[in-house]
């Protein structure tokens, strides 16, 4: 994402090499930016940030328990425990989303 590239030109870590193209940095997974001199052009992107949220959609649960689990026992297991709707997984895995 371009956000990731926005970052401090004191913070840019190098990933090219001299006189790399934008292209080539772009096939790296690097971003490019000649604006700012005395730098890296071609710089690594700013790690993307991932959250650990339980899925609001019932349906887009996986289960992480058994018939049956209470929520402390689910919760040790490190999981989500809702215990609505019916017919749905109570005990499920948690989901990564990026920031």
């Amino acid at each position: 994402a371009r956000c990731q590239c926005k970052l401090d030109p004191r913070e840019r870590k190098n990933c090219g090499y001299p006189g790399i193209s934008p292209v080539e940095c772009g096939k790296a997974g690097c971003c490019f930016n000649t604006s700012v001199p005395g730098v890296p052009w071609c710089f690594a992107p700013r790690a993307k940030k991932v959250e650990k949220v339980c899925p609001n959609d019932p349906h887009a649960r996986i289960n992480c328990g058994f018939p049956g689990i209470t929520a402390k026992q689910c919760e040790r297991k490190g999981c989500c425990f809702r215990a609505h709707p019916a017919d749905v997984p109570w005990c499920f895995y948690h989901r990564m989303v990026e920031e």
